[in-house]
């Protein structure tokens, strides 16, 4: 029985996927395939029973670090029995959460559900009508059952900002926490994961129509590049979304909220005008 020794729980678009396939690259280091199970959040996925999620890892060679990242973990309140299943399940078991300027997140976010075509809307009417947007951002809502749970000294605050402008001294802090005593190597040459202005919009027939390798030969040999770059700029996002006046207003005064709960607990005064500044000279440690 292998269980996993940490796990990315988030925060969504904070460079998750990114930092698991850097992780995985190191000798020593096992991560899950898929990257993402959401075995504890989601509950089809639970009821598939702890032998499938430990099969997960049952190719880790001994002595090998398990991780695996599900940003399903912190996505309160959709998914509401996750830290207590996890818990449960290893309450040992050291965390990593990634966060990002909160409304940058938000935006990110926004951006790769209108490319799945989950958001068709505006922006700002996104923020009206879908409380993830605002809820993924709240980072001390999320965090507090996960403290009440596992304690501070589980949890591994990193930042989004400091991981795109220090990546190797992030990982070599990541690898401290999750005690792995090996060199860790920032693979500079691994490209960004899920990206998602670079997606074009889901449609029916997507999956069949531009991933399947058949149809992509067959648009390369029959179909002009001129007018396949005219169907692509149709159907991706060319301009990153803009919120207006109010919406930054009212977005900035609730994050403003919740990032003192997490000042409090990183012992600074935190808010959205000075997040990024702090998120590059964080140290990872709690009050």
């Amino acid at each position: 029985m292998t269980k996993p020794d940490f796990i990315i729980i988030g925060a969504m678009k904070c460079a998750t996927s990114t930092l698991h396939s850097q992780l995985a690259t190191q000798a020593g280091i096992f991560m899950s395939e898929p990257k993402e199970p959401n075995f504890f959040s989601d509950d089809s996925q639970y009821a598939k029973g702890l032998a499938w999620y430990e099969s997960l890892f049952a190719h880790a060679q001994a002595g090998e670090l398990c991780g695996e990242s599900s940003t399903h973990y912190t996505k309160l309140p959709d998914y509401p029995h996750c830290v207590a299943r996890l818990s449960a399940y290893a309450p040992q078991v050291k965390l990593i959460y990634v966060m990002r300027h909160p409304i940058d997140r938000l935006v990110s976010h926004y951006i790769h559900q209108w490319s799945q075509n989950v958001m068709a809307c505006d922006i700002n009417q996104a923020v009206d009508q879908y409380q993830e947007l605002t809820a993924y951002s709240r980072y001390a809502m999320q965090l507090q059952p996960y403290i009440d749970c596992f304690g501070k000294q589980n949890i591994l605050p990193v930042f989004f900002e400091a991981i795109k402008a220090q990546p190797q001294q992030q990982l070599e802090k990541i690898a401290e926490f999750i005690g792995y005593t090996q060199p860790v190597v920032w693979q500079k040459d691994l490209a960004a994961q899920n990206v998602s202005n670079e997606r074009i919009r889901r449609f029916p027939g997507y999956q069949w129509l531009v991933e399947s390798p058949f149809m992509t030969q067959l648009r390369r040999h029959l179909i002009p590049q001129a007018l396949r770059d005219r169907v692509k700029k149709q159907l991706t996002l060319q301009e990153r979304p803009e919120l207006d006046a109010a919406h930054v207003q009212q977005l900035t005064a609730l994050f403003n909220e919740d990032l003192q709960q997490l000042g409090d607990w990183l012992d600074v005064d935190l808010n959205c005008a000075n997040f990024a500044q702090f998120a590059l000279s964080c140290n990872g440690s709690w009050k």
